[in-house]
């Protein structure tokens, strides 16, 4: 500060400082932070300081730094990140898995023990530094500022493959707009006068042949890669040339484009919902669904699965939370915001697999009494030549109308009665619960399940538009977030332009996404969501945890949020921060590691005419030597930078990452200590005893060092001013 500056003579001289300016100070929680003692081991004079988290590091953090037009924005912009394509074809394949309603049990605790927490924590941190992921950890501790960059690349790597399932979407929604549906009925070509089916659709089922066949012409193994499809190309730069649209201008274009994209699929899910449950069959689907099997909660996968579904679920790890967090003023209740987002993500969960199974349960009718009707007419082949005795059939059965519990009467008896030679008859016992028990989860459920499904609807083309219209927005919603999570970290470390970043991001990512839109481009987009996104992301939350409650100090960060928030957060979340969330984290990393190593690495890979005895199936394969280190690759890669920036800043090789940060709080200090000077004089002179005037601020409450005992505040400002203006920038002596 220049030394005639009214504030600095004060400094001098021995007249008491208002005690308005005495609050502003004491926000920065006062502290030499190189001779501070941390935990975690860190000695005094550690060069990798933790600093406070209230005070702003942005000077322009009101003035200068986008934000959010209104509440609803923000909160349609959490909803419609945390809220993706997870919630429809995930959760539902979860639930059937996992013991049906009794997963929803282990699936609530774990939300409450580690999903809402972390959330909470991950809000926190974003709304009071006002940086992304990147600024956010080197501010909080430095040395474990890979976690941002960490999170940069997860999320660019997710970004890839998760829009070319957009650019899937897209293809199926303009394919959508004929009747009937391309896919409700298998090719068949003519050779003559004779009509021959497509012995591949035959042999697999009319959308499991368009999805192979149709869309993605895939190849039969990932050695092949059979050139690029044209129409996945095309489609991907149309979702790319979205997405881009989406975000060009930052939250202010995106928070407009939540308007539709976060509710719309809310629109089609309550649509299906009452459309489903006017179907046959619709009541067996979730019957199926929340009749539970309680013995699956013992199984310790069932917990691993369900801690992993709330972990991507909430969108925990990939900045995206951050970035969004980051542009709110800095009293928004954020703790609100945690739990309201995590409860409509849960019911929007719940929803998703309601519609599912009702629509399941149809489809799982209709094939039954496909099955009911096939083998009626292989029994009455056998009644006809003789090979079964009309006295098997009890009396009361007519065949033209053969009900599911007619065909099982009297599949009984003709097994009991042929039991030696039953399975040369070649029947199917046509039971409606293993159709139901059939998982199906991911790209199998929307575009084979579902698509088949809506082939039996009335006015199947409508549903079926409506559905793709739903799953690119459900898409376009999460990859907002996960752009958010990429140009928020850059734009905040380097100042240029958000839509010429934008625009190179979406270009380059384009040209790298073309690995996906190969003919053999399934198996990567396989490959990337094993590998790319599980383990690291891990890693960085429980990185981050340990750095806020652990490092910085769980006391400090509940003080730090009763001055953001006006009130103190539960000692529940202490208590979760502190020791149940690590633990849990630790374990599901255990898990994790555990499950790769005993699991097989592979794929399951389409086998077509090039295999005709595996003619219109899948069937799982090994990854080749290449393959597989490509794949532990993505591991490697996500986690790389964590030592290397930690071992750089160890030994000081690199900044630290908050000198600028420091500067600029400080220019902000002086910028508001000026202005309290042209408003009024008054406020620097004060009798002897500051707490004789009165403060526009709130009280502040004495912080208590590591060891809870000494509190680390200035009880005589007239000793004490010198220290307290050193320590809001003492960072600067390491410029």
């Amino acid at each position: 500060m220049p030394k005639n500056t009214k504030v600095t003579q004060r400094e001098h001289s021995n007249e008491p400082v208002t005690e308005s300016v005495a609050d502003l100070l004491s926000l920065e929680h006062p502290m030499d932070y190189k001779s501070s003692q941390m935990s975690m081991g860190l000695s005094p004079g550690s060069t990798a300081p933790v600093k406070a988290l209230l005070p702003s590091p942005d000077p322009d953090a009101e003035d200068g730094r986008p934000a959010w037009n209104n509440k609803l924005e923000y909160i349609l912009a959490q909803v419609g990140f945390s809220v993706g394509l997870g919630n429809v074809w995930r959760f539902p394949y979860l639930c059937q898995k996992n013991g049906g309603g009794a997963y929803l049990v282990p699936y609530l605790i774990l939300l409450i023990l580690i999903g809402i927490p972390l959330f909470f924590l991950e809000l926190a941190v974003g709304q009071r530094i006002r940086r992304g992921s990147i600024g956010v950890w080197n501010y909080v501790y430095p040395r474990l500022g890979g976690i941002g960059v960490s999170s940069l690349m997860v999320c660019g790597f997710v970004g890839l493959y998760y829009n070319v399932i957009i650019g899937w979407s897209i293809f199926y929604f303009f394919q959508s707009f004929q009747y009937p549906l391309p896919w409700a009925e298998c090719p068949i070509h003519r050779n003559g006068t004779q009509a021959v089916v497509e012995p591949e659709c035959e042999k697999s089922s009319a959308t499991t042949y368009f999805w192979y066949r149709q869309a993605l012409n895939i190849t039969s193994s990932i050695d092949d890669t059979g050139g690029l499809n044209w129409k996945m190309t095309l489609s991907l730069l149309v979702a790319w040339i979205m997405v881009c649209l989406a975000v060009i201008k930052g939250i202010q274009s995106s928070g407009k484009v939540m308007y539709f994209s976060s509710l719309f699929p809310y629109v089609v899910l309550f649509c299906f919902l009452v459309r489903g449950l006017m179907l046959k069959g619709a009541v067996d689907g979730i019957a199926h669904m929340f009749t539970p099997k309680l013995e699956k909660m013992l199984e310790p996968q069932v917990w691993r699965e369900a801690a992993t579904q709330v972990f991507f679920a909430l969108g925990l790890g990939f900045g995206g939370v951050i970035a969004f967090s980051s542009y709110n003023k800095r009293d928004n209740n954020c703790h609100f915001d945690a739990a309201l987002v995590s409860i409509i993500n849960f019911v929007t969960s719940i929803l998703a697999t309601l519609v599912v199974f009702a629509v399941l349960g149809f489809k799982a009718n209709v094939m039954n009494e496909k099955c009911v009707v096939e083998n009626a007419e292989k029994i009455l082949g056998y009644l006809n030549t003789g090979v079964l005795s009309r006295e098997l059939i009890p009396p009361h059965i007519n065949f033209s109308h053969l009900s599911s519990q007619d065909y099982a009467e009297m599949y009984a008896v003709i097994k009991t009665v042929k039991e030696e030679n039953f399975a040369q008859l070649g029947l199917d016992p046509c039971i409606l619960e293993d159709e139901l028990n059939k998982a199906v989860q991911g790209t199998g459920l929307a575009f084979i399940a579902f698509t088949e499904a809506m082939t039996h609807f009335p006015a199947s083309p409508f549903w079926s538009v409506m559905f793709f219209f739903m799953l690119i927005n459900l898409g376009l919603g999460s990859m907002i977030g996960t752009m958010t999570g990429i140009t928020t970290p850059i734009l905040d470390a380097f100042k240029i332009r958000k839509e010429i970043l934008c625009v190179v991001c979406c270009i380059i990512a384009y040209l790298l996404g073309l690995l996906f839109v190969l003919r053999s481009g399934n198996y990567f987009v396989t490959m990337f969501d094993d590998y790319s996104a599980g383990l690291p992301l891990i890693v960085v939350v429980i990185l981050e945890n340990i750095s806020v409650a652990w490092i910085y100090g769980t006391k400090r960060f509940m003080q730090d949020l009763e001055d953001m928030l006006g009130f103190r957060p539960y000692s529940f979340y202490f208590y979760m921060w502190k020791f149940v969330s690590p633990a849990v984290l630790v374990v599901l990393i255990c898990a994790t590691v555990i499950e790769m190593a005993i699991s097989p690495a592979g794929y399951n890979a389409w086998k077509h005419l090039t295999k005709p005895s595996l003619l219109g199936s899948d069937r799982f394969q090994s990854y080749p030597p290449w393959a597989l280190a490509m794949a532990y690759a993505l591991i490697v890669v996500a986690m790389l930078p964590l030592p290397i920036v930690f071992i750089a800043r160890h030994f000081s090789l690199i900044s630290d990452g908050s000198n600028k940060l420091s500067v600029s709080y400080r220019k902000g200090m002086m910028k508001d200590i000026s202005n309290l000077e042209e408003q009024d004089e008054q406020r620097f002179i004060l009798s002897k005893n500051p707490s004789e005037a009165p403060s526009p601020m709130p009280a502040h409450r004495a912080y208590l060092g590591p060891g809870g005992t000494q509190e680390m505040t200035n009880t005589n400002y007239g000793t004490s001013t010198k220290t307290g203006y050193q320590n809001i920038g003492s960072p600067e002596s390491e410029l």
